[in-house]
């Protein structure tokens, strides 16, 4: 009869094996749990069960079990974490794709379940890959800015995280005692012998490369994808190095404004008409009522205060520490009443985009370090930089350091 993908010697690569498969997923095995536990920290750095506002997956329930007040100290923290996620989620891709190739006869065996235990394996070896393809696929749309998928990429990416895991820790359990025994066994020639595995072709065709050299060649993957990405985290001339990412290259502009940006004023509708000296007014709204400040009143009345402090997005990409100048959040939460800094609401002019308002904790607010910037690197805010003012905390997403600043509302119910 001829052959088709559910007869075994249908799938003729002498380099499936266990020893091949099981390197591959000791390797998985520490990366996805990385990329796990700093997913969960980037959402717990949205402080989404602060207010609605920040949460973009609503009826989490108990997914939300793990949340904290994120913290502003070290002021990269949220650099290095998103960083390492991104990163490390794009160095895995050739892994990830050697290891479904290596296991992909397992897909088509018949019967699809041979007991109840075999059943339970093969619905969690669907829901892994089916979950594994779907959260890398969306991380890297997401990380290039190509936002295809529908509906919202942060309850998408949360929730599918969540069922991908599950599926993950099952296999694991099922499967790393198997692959360190044969890891032993190469090690260990007075190991036993390793019984008869259905990964092994019994009709293998020619070799023309060694499983060495294959996993040579999946490593110099992953190796060229993070010499082409990482740059984005990097400061000074290994950022033209991150040729893959879309805030790689060089700087766009020169002087003190010359960093990476997200969103452009014109992108965000920004009026210029609405930013001038005689037009805007920063409202601040709180326990003693409500106080409209110009910007030569902002900087007239406060005390001006500066903090070296890097922008952090989602993304992944961020950039050097900046030298910004302004007016602590903690000296506007005092000038409506809160001596001990409390919550804020921060309004945007941003006309549509899903951050064009933003909730800060009380500690952040807290912060010497937290501003609301008037200028940057010696010179005022440029529109793309989010003249007349923005907010800029350490350690925060990009998202909540909101731009074009119209309103500050402290206390109350966010």
């Amino acid at each position: 009869m001829p052959r088709t993908p559910f007869s075994p010697a249908f799938w003729r690569s002498p380099l499936r094996g266990p020893w091949f498969t099981s390197v591959l997923g000791v390797v998985l095995l520490v990366g996805i749990t990385v990329l796990f536990l700093t997913g969960l920290l980037s959402y717990a750095a949205y402080n989404p069960d602060l207010s609605p506002v920040n949460d973009k997956t609503p009826d989490k329930g108990i997914l939300g079990f793990y949340l904290f007040s994120w913290p502003t100290d070290p002021h990269w923290l949220y650099r290095l974490n998103q960083g390492v996620h991104v990163t490390l989620g794009i160095t895995l891709i050739p892994v990830l794709l050697a290891k479904l190739w290596s296991v992909v006869p397992k897909l088509f065996t018949l019967p699809p379940a041979r007991s109840l235990a075999h059943a339970l394996e093969r619905v969690s070896l669907l829901l892994l890959v089916g979950g594994a393809l779907f959260e890398f696929v969306t991380g890297v749309l997401n990380v290039q800015l190509d936002y295809v998928f529908p509906g919202s990429f942060y309850p998408l990416h949360f929730y599918g995280a969540w069922v991908f895991f599950s599926a993950f820790v099952v296999h694991a359990v099922l499967k790393t005692p198997a692959a360190l025994r044969n890891l032993r066994r190469v090690r260990d020639p007075q190991a036993e012998s390793a019984p008869p595995s259905e990964l092994v072709s019994p009709d293998p065709a020619e070799p023309s490369v060694s499983r060495r050299g294959a996993l040579g060649l999946v490593g110099g993957g992953s190796l060229l994808l993070l010499a082409t990405t990482a740059g984005q985290n990097v400061d000074g001339p290994l950022r033209r190095t991150a040729l893959l990412a879309p805030h790689g290259g060089a700087e766009p502009g020169t002087g003190p404004g010359g960093f990476q940006i997200n969103k452009t004023a014109a992108y965000a509708g920004i009026d210029p008409a609405q930013t001038g000296e005689e037009a805007w007014r920063l409202v601040v709204t709180g326990r003693t009522g409500t106080v409209r400040l110009s910007r030569s009143e902002l900087a007239g009345r406060f005390p001006l205060h500066s903090a070296a402090l890097p922008i952090a997005c989602v993304e992944g990409w961020s950039t050097s520490d900046q030298w910004w100048r302004g007016v602590r959040l903690r000296d506007l939460a005092a000038l409506v009443g809160y001596e001990e800094p409390t919550d804020v609401l921060v309004e945007s002019l941003q006309t549509h985009g899903a951050f064009r308002r933003a909730a800060l904790r009380a500690n952040q607010v807290a912060d010497p370090l937290s501003l609301l910037a008037l200028s940057v690197n010696g010179e005022d805010l440029t529109p793309d930089h989010g003249h007349p003012a923005r907010v800029i905390v350490p350690a925060a997403p990009g998202v909540l350091n909101t731009k074009w600043v119209a309103r500050m509302t402290f206390g109350g119910d966010l």
